[in-house]
């Protein structure tokens, strides 16, 4: 029997990679002599931009997420909290 555990967590680490990320990217841009590859990336953005300004992917996501997570509750698939804990242990991590 298959079973899903939504479990809230922060972002933190999440951001601190993407700022590594970014500042790898300002530098490969801030270093790169080709127009081809600043150009590329120009239009990378700008393709972004209008695809967030439709509905983001992260919101999309949430909003599945949470459906499944619903439709979960609704058929009585909870646990407790020590229930919960339980499970985690259980993990061969």
């Amino acid at each position: 029997m298959e079973q899903n555990l939504y479990i809230c967590y922060t972002k933190s680490t999440e951001i601190m990679d993407l700022q590594a990320e970014i500042k790898w990217i300002q530098t490969a841009l801030s270093e790169s002599k080709d127009p081809t590859f600043v150009e590329a990336v120009k239009n990378m953005i700008k393709s972004m931009r209008k695809v967030k300004e439709t509905l983001s992917s992260e919101q999309i996501q949430e909003d599945i997420l949470m459906t499944e997570a619903e439709a979960d509750i609704k058929a009585g698939k909870v646990y407790t909290i020590d229930e919960a804990h339980k499970i985690v242990d259980s993990w061969d991590l």
